[in-house]
């Protein structure tokens, strides 16, 4: 969960999980009844309603999602509003991108940090949304009660996506709000968050690096922690107050609600809470989930994410221009890195397979107890179990595949971006009709210059001799862990090619292809060729990777299909034997 706490009456941020009264995360919409007095007695001097309202200004209107893309789905970190003109505070990792983008050697605001003295320095930050709640609701008695026991897990699917988008297009008020309609309990319950979305946000403020990311790597995920954890931002509208594209013409927004920020700080008891938006939890994962994410999913992860950032150090820290290039992918990967390996050890460390052992074995229990509990909720570890066997057999195949083929070195990114224009070059070979031949020619055009149009960003925290390096160590990570008839040919004639040396491969590779150096693809597309693509030895080893993962992935996802319905039983279960 991504966090900013201020020294207020309250420590603010949203929360959205499990509603009971006594631990854990609670919707804003239960306050009332469910936590008001409870909070009271601990010290909350706001009322249920000055902390949610649909009717008045309240707490909720403050508190601001920050989401890549113009949804609230992509949420990615809380900010909060802190003035009457929009003003956001939120965590320096969650800028960090933002900044990261805006830097270059001569304005190195990663180093140096950055200020805007007035309006007009603040920097627009293109796919950064800003989005505040105006009301959630439950909808739990919209959407369960016509999900029949005797439906399949798709035909299940299918209707609550169908009466999710009729549920959607009726609060949405013919597209003036962004509607997000979330299953909980595994779809036990669901809710219905309704909110305007603000498209133009700006860099306002960021400290160096120095101070906002102190203590670097070693620090993170660790606590107490001594870090200037913050970064400032700001929302604008159009002059009429309503949500706006960026524009020159646009103004500062004017909040029904905004954070004072008191420089009192805190004395010993004061009331404080959490408010903001979280990620997910896995308090109900089961010891087959456990065992599942031990053995097959951070293993490889962890030993992926560790070689690409040995290799981008190496080059960041010997050149500074690919330091800042690569700052942000960096830091992501770090993060989930270093996550993954606290997870190893934090499992091992307070024996949660044991414990959760334990309770699944009073779970069963209780089930066998009873012939009707036994009816409803019997099959559901017996399914869990079995789901995660067969994902275990494909999990790291595709795992590989993803992270160290397709997602291994940029150019492999870059190479996705022409499957489809591979696609319009084979159907103008095969069309022999030539008015036929002219359509698909003027979709090739427009896929091509759609393409021109995106290189400078393509390339923009691109390195060549960086990506070579790790394009050299994800090859030879895939070779090795992936099973032989897993291999593109391609990749295994390479390999005999050069007698196993993965650096004499890289250099041939970026040496004849044309997607390594953006003036040679430039190239290409101004004159693309089926022949020319179908040679390249980069779109050659990612399509025969993205062969590989799409085989291996029909049976990862009918085992999810398996999962999906035990983790539903599970969770119901858990609550009937809690109530």
């Amino acid at each position: 969960m991504k966090k900013l706490t201020y020294p207020l009456m309250v420590i603010l941020l949203f929360a959205s999980i499990a509603v009971k009264a006594n631990e854990g995360m609670w919707l804003p919409m239960f306050i009332k009844t469910l936590n008001i007095a409870e909070m009271q007695k601990m010290g909350l001097l706001l009322t249920a309603d000055e902390l949610y309202s649909r009717d008045q200004p309240s707490l909720k209107d403050a508190i601001v999602g920050l989401s890549t893309g113009p949804t609230p789905e992509g949420y990615f970190c809380t900010s909060e509003l802190v003035s009457s003109q929009g003003l956001l505070f939120t965590n320096h990792h969650c800028g960090y991108d933002y900044i990261q983008k805006h830097s270059s050697i001569d304005h190195d605001y990663l180093k140096d940090g950055f200020w805007s003295k007035s309006f007009d320095e603040e920097l627009p930050n293109e796919g950064l949304s800003a989005s505040v709640l105006v009301y959630m609701a439950d909808v739990t008695d919209s959407i369960v009660p016509q999900l029949s026991d005797t439906l399949s897990e798709a035909g299940r699917s299918e209707m609550v996506s169908k009466i999710e988008s009729r549920l959607k297009k009726q609060a949405s008020q013919e597209g003036k709000y962004n509607v997000v309609i979330k299953g909980f309990f595994a779809g036990n319950e669901y809710y219905m968050y309704v909110y305007q979305v603000y498209n133009d946000v700006r860099l306002v403020g960021a400290p160096p690096s120095a101070i906002g990311k102190f203590g670097g790597d070693t620090d993170n995920w660790m606590w107490p922690r001594h870090t200037g954890d913050f970064s400032i931002f700001r929302i604008y509208t159009a002059p009429d107050g309503s949500p706006a594209e960026y524009s020159k013409d646009n103004v500062p927004l004017k909040p029904k609600h905004y954070l004072p920020v008191s420089l009192d700080g805190v004395k010993k008891g004061d009331f404080a809470m959490i408010w903001g938006f979280p990620g997910t939890t896995e308090r109900y994962l089961t010891s087959y989930g456990i065992q599942f994410k031990m053995n097959d999913y951070f293993p490889p992860l962890i030993e992926v994410f560790g070689k690409k950032l040995e290799i981008w150090k190496k080059h960041m820290d010997a050149n500074q221009a690919v330091k800042i290039k690569y700052a942000s992918n960096y830091a992501g990967i770090a993060n989930a890195w270093k996550y993954f390996l606290g997870q190893q050890r934090g499992v091992k460390k307070n024996h949660v397979y044991d414990k959760k052992k334990t309770f699944e074995t009073s779970f069963t229990g209780w089930v066998n107890a009873n012939d009707a509990r036994k009816a409803k909720y019997g099959e559901a570890l017996p399914l869990i179990k079995d789901a995660y066997g067969k994902m275990s057999e494909h999990f790291v195949p595709l795992v590989i595949g993803s992270v160290a083929g397709l997602q291994g070195a940029d150019v492999m990114s870059i190479a996705q971006s022409l499957s489809g224009l591979k696609s319009q070059l084979t159907k103008l070979k095969k069309e022999k009709k030539k008015e036929k031949k002219e359509k698909i020619k003027k979709r090739i055009s427009k896929t091509t210059g759609k393409l021109l149009e995106k290189i400078a960003e393509m390339y923009k925290d691109y390195d060549m001799a960086t990506d070579k390096d790790v394009f050299a160590a994800m090859t030879q990570m895939y070779y090795n862990k992936m099973p032989s008839d897993m291999h593109p040919l391609l990749l295994d004639k390479l390999v005999k090619k050069f007698k196993g040396n993965f650096n004499a491969l890289a250099d041939y590779v970026y040496s004849t292809s044309f997607l390594p150096d953006s003036n040679n693809f430039k190239a290409f597309l101004n004159e693309p060729k089926l022949k020319t693509l179908e040679k390249d030895p980069v779109f050659g080893l990612m399509s025969g990777y993205m062969k590989n993962i799409m085989a291996a992935s029909g049976s990862y996802r009918k085992s999810q299909t398996t999962m999906k319905k035990g983790i539903r039983l599970w969770e119901a279960g858990i609550r009937a034997m809690q109530p």
